[in-house]
């Protein structure tokens, strides 16, 4: 039974595969126009900046320590306030260096009265050898007092510069106009003598944003060093908004890192209203030099196959068709093309195309999913703007 159904069932296969291996009169049929819809490549204004993380610095910081040991007596200012310059800010116990004071000031005195003795005994003795009446080695031993009193008259000098300088040292001042912070001391605590840290002051008008750069962008902020305008740098604070001053480029450091192989550079700004804080971070924006005129087109005209960005374009063909009747008559065909292209910036809805497409070219905004690369189609009225590009 079984060899029985395989004899009746090889026939019907073998007739089955051939009628459908032979061909079909008049060809394949043709594939119908895909509809779609187009966007003309329009000419537009673009302004747009290239974004950098930036980290707000002052341009001016000082930690305050004391050059004298001892414990801190006075603190007299208000802990994040905007001190002067000269203002008196700390006072370290100072009796022993007013006493170390008042002592050399008093070694001054004794010794420029010996000098004085010493000078009037050379005088009268000077008088005394114009007659013969002393002998020459007493004149010169009172010349050689009087050398050795004037040396110590220096050194009483030098003593006593040495403690006022120390006497002013136990009073601590601002070094310039700024913004001091959170005291690190208080009142009782002991101070050594260049280690310990009081606290911070810096100046926070003007202030700085420095950005980190790649070695290759370093001609262009030279460049902008020596030429930028009020729009060249932006700065967006961390809350997202946009700050209203204007900036320029203060310094570019002063080589690569051969780690990274990026410069720092930094930007100054005016802050008068302190909106800027030391260690804030930002996003600074710098106006890209291609902003200008450029080819724009909706974004959701892109697709992107393998970190590739391409587009469709259309453009009019004619073609030669033969009618039932034998007559050959030309036909105009819409054909997509699909165009590799390199994007710029978005500007809202659009986005710019630096090289691919030019002004006038006709792109497809919807209906290119289902188009292949030569494909007809047929047109439609633009669609609403969308959002990504398709994968």
């Amino acid at each position: 039974m079984k060899h029985t159904y395989i004899y009746w069932l090889a026939p019907a296969v073998l007739l089955t595969w051939a009628s459908c291996g032979k061909p079909q009169k008049g060809g394949p049929a043709a594939m119908p126009p895909t509809p779609v819809y187009l966007a003309e490549a329009k000419t537009a204004e673009a302004v747009y900046y290239d974004k950098y993380q930036g980290l707000v610095v002052s341009v001016n910081t000082v930690e305050l320590r004391s050059q004298v040991p001892g414990f801190v007596t006075g603190i007299f200012f208000k802990e994040g306030d905007v001190v002067q310059k000269g203002k008196v800010l700390y006072e370290i116990d100072k009796r022993k260096y007013q006493a170390a004071f008042d002592q050399a000031k008093a070694n001054v005195l004794s010794a420029e009265a010996n000098l004085v003795k010493a000078q009037k005994d050379i005088d009268r003795y000077n008088m005394l050898l114009k007659s013969d009446a002393i002998a020459r080695q007493t004149v010169d031993q009172a010349q050689a007092a009087y050398e050795t009193n004037k040396s110590q008259v220096a050194v009483a000098k030098a003593a006593l510069e040495s403690a006022r300088t120390d006497l002013s040292y136990a009073t601590i001042t601002a070094p310039f106009t700024g913004r001091i912070g959170i005291s690190q001391v208080r009142l009782g605590t002991q101070v050594v003598a260049g280690t310990t840290l009081m606290n911070t002051i810096s100046a926070e008008h003007p202030i700085g944003v420095d950005v980190v750069i790649n070695e290759q962008d370093i001609n262009r902020f030279y460049g902008l060093q020596k030429s930028s305008t009020d729009s060249t740098f932006k700065l967006v604070l961390p809350d997202g908004s946009k700050y209203n001053k204007t900036g320029k480029v203060l310094a570019i450091d002063r080589g690569v890192s051969n780690q990274t192989g990026s410069i720092k550079v930094r930007i100054q700004f005016p802050n008068e209203d302190d909106v800027l804080k030391d260690g804030m971070s930002c996003v600074l924006q710098v106006l890209n030099n291609q902003s200008g005129e450029r080819v724009q087109i909706p974004y959701k005209a892109v697709t992107e196959q393998m970190g590739e960005f391409f587009v469709f374009a259309t453009r009019d063909t004619v073609v030669k068709d033969t009618a039932a009747d034998k007559t050959v008559k030309d036909r105009r065909d819409t054909i997509a093309k699909q165009v590799k292209v390199k994007l710029g910036p978005r500007i809202n809805s659009d986005v710019v195309v630096m090289d691919g497409i030019k002004q006038g070219d006709k792109v497809i905004t919807d209906g290119f999913q289902r188009l292949r690369d030569g494909g007809r189609v047929t047109t439609g009225t633009a669609a609403p703007a969308g959002a990504a590009p398709k994968k």
